[in-house]
């Protein structure tokens, strides 16, 4: 007898789903094993990252990586990310969502909150006026935030800048200091938004992670 064939399966309405967390903490890797388990379960599955999502997007990220905007400081950084997200949103995110997709993004308006606010400094009205703009109202279902230990993220850190194609990736190149305030600030943003936000111990092995996930995501009702 042939195999059945899978059924792709239809969640109504779409599902979006975020990740967060510092440089090194696994973020991006959760994402794209969740996004291969989600698909082998059947589910319509979108993997986006910001920035770089959209054709502004990809833009805005070269400037970003780069360094080329650090020297006009974080308000001329959030300015760029709102209007690469705002693309985003508008072109990638809400058309898959409307097709009954299950979104996966690596980053999104949190980030911009604790990077160029938290750690920047930038005023939590001038944050939450640019993601009004940004999200047009839009965030995710849930968004689960990588966390490691300051030695592990490190090391991931440096092994990463040796490969990655964003080699040049200013804030991956930050001091120590500023990579403990952005673990901070996300520890802080789970403890501020607990029933969309939730903290993961992203140090022990992949796998183990991405069940932990999918896990959470069963007893939320989600997918």
């Amino acid at each position: 007898m042939a195999a059945r064939k899978s059924t792709p399966k239809q969640p109504t309405g779409g599902y979006f789903i975020s990740f967060e967390g510092g440089e090194g903490s696994g973020k991006s890797t959760q994402a794209a094993m969740l996004g291969e388990t989600l698909r082998g379960e059947g589910y319509d599955v979108l993997e986006t990252r910001e920035p770089g999502g959209s054709p502004g997007g990809k833009i805005v990220r070269e400037v970003l990586l780069g360094g080329h905007a650090a020297e006009k400081g974080p308000l001329a950084e959030a300015c760029l990310l709102t209007s690469a997200r705002r693309e985003h949103v508008d072109l990638v995110i809400k058309p898959a969502l409307a097709n009954n997709q299950v979104v996966l993004c690596d980053r999104f308006a949190d980030s911009t909150r604790i990077y160029q606010g938290y750690v920047g400094g930038l005023p939590p009205e001038t944050i939450d006026q640019l993601e009004a703009i940004a999200t047009d109202g839009l965030m995710p279902e849930v968004t689960y935030v990588l966390d490691v230990d300051a030695d592990t993220a490190k090391s991931r850190r440096k092994a990463r800048l040796s490969t990655k194609d964003d080699g040049d990736d200013r804030f991956e190149k930050e001091d120590q200091s500023y990579h403990d305030r952005v673990a901070e600030g996300f520890r802080w943003l789970c403890e501020a938004n607990p029933k969309r936000c939730l903290l993961i111990d992203g140090a022990g092995k992949p796998n183990t992670v991405t069940v932990t996930i999918r896990d959470s995501l069963r007893l939320r009702g989600l997918v």
